[in-house]
């Protein structure tokens, strides 16, 4: 295991929540945890704040890396290229955000 995580903020299609969790949890999951490298994976939903306005993200998947995060990355970039990692029409991509995270 590595001190690393990979942060995945999402939303869904406005109105397709339910699907886009369907997809992600029964699909996608299991797409990206084939990835070289991803231990593991939860995924979390946003509890807004009264007051703090609109959250900016709905949902949040972090995943626990077993490997260098380059090689990680790397093998992420093949899979999608491949086809073998396939993204849902619910899933809104302008909005989408991943970060790879070191404990300091």
């Amino acid at each position: 295991m590595t001190d690393a995580k990979m942060l995945v903020f999402t939303n869904a299609v406005e109105g397709r929540d339910e699907e886009f969790n369907t997809w992600y949890d029964t699909d996608h999951l299991a797409d990206v945890l084939a990835v070289p490298g991803i231990e593991s994976c939860t995924r979390y939903e946003i509890q807004p704040v009264p007051g703090r306005g609109e959250p900016t993200h709905r949902y949040l998947a972090i995943y626990e890396l077993s490997a260098d995060p380059d090689v990680v990355l790397r093998g992420f970039g093949e899979r999608s290229a491949s086809g073998k990692l396939p993204l849902s029409p619910t899933l809104d991509l302008g909005s989408m955000s991943m970060q790879v995270w070191r404990a300091r």
